[in-house]
């Protein structure tokens, strides 16, 4: 529902472009809300560890825990993408989420190792901005820098000569980095539900590429396909 929520708060900004602080004084703006809602995100992805502590491991079985860990990744992920789907509605500058991948990276310090809960998460979002991204100059300068960070990551041994990261992230990285350089064009396969005329148009679509599997290419991080009226 990340696309829905974005189209929510595109339509909340509209319609409250800024509402009185409860302490008196300048009304607060809704964008600068949005901001340093999104900016403790960032922070929070960036600083916790998806590993559980002594304390929440009392108790519980493996099954739990698994449970709880793949419930923590998964807020994450899905925050990365709520937040690329807000930078695809002009809610949040290409600068800021620049500067925030190359943080999340670690692009300051090459000795550094992000968690690869992190990597999952940058990866996630460059699948979802990276064409809209790149298209400007500081997003290409960004995207440049932590995809170079990336394929470094992705070789990265330690003292023993074993990679450092599992194949399953070493996977992700990749299919990254090749989007990329297809013009974050991707090869997708949907299983939703289509009207007649869709699936005539599908057909006549697979009869002009000589292209019959189901799957078809989208742009990673195109754009929303309208922006919600606001």
């Amino acid at each position: 529902y990340c696309e829905t929520y974005a189209d929510l708060v595109f339509n909340l900004k509209t319609m409250l472009p800024e509402f009185p602080c409860p302490e008196g004084g300048k009304p607060i703006s809704f964008k600068s809300t949005l901001l340093t809602v999104c900016q403790n995100e960032f922070e929070g992805i960036s600083r916790d560890s998806l590993e559980l502590t002594d304390e929440e491991k009392e108790g519980k079985d493996k099954e739990e825990l698994d449970f709880i860990m793949m419930g923590r990744k998964k807020r994450c992920l899905a925050t990365m993408k709520f937040i690329g789907h807000l930078f695809l509605r002009q809610l949040l500058a290409g600068r800021i989420i620049g500067e925030v991948i190359q943080d999340l990276a670690m692009c300051h310090d090459a000795n550094a190792l992000p968690g690869e809960h992190i990597l999952e998460c940058i990866c996630e979002l460059l699948l979802s901005i990276g064409y809209t991204l790149e298209s400007s100059t500081v997003g290409k300068d960004a995207i440049t820098q932590v995809c170079g960070r990336l394929l470094d990551l992705k070789g990265r041994k330690d003292r023993k000569g074993k990679t450092v990261y599992p194949m399953r992230i070493k996977f992700l990285i990749q299919d990254v980095l090749d989007t990329r350089a297809a013009g974050w064009k991707k090869k997708v396969f949907k299983q939703v539900a289509k009207t007649k005329d869709e699936i005539r148009e599908d057909a006549k679509r697979d009869e002009k590429t000589q292209k019959n599997d189901g799957s078809e290419v989208v742009v990673a991080g195109g754009g929303p396909p309208r922006l919600p009226a606001g």
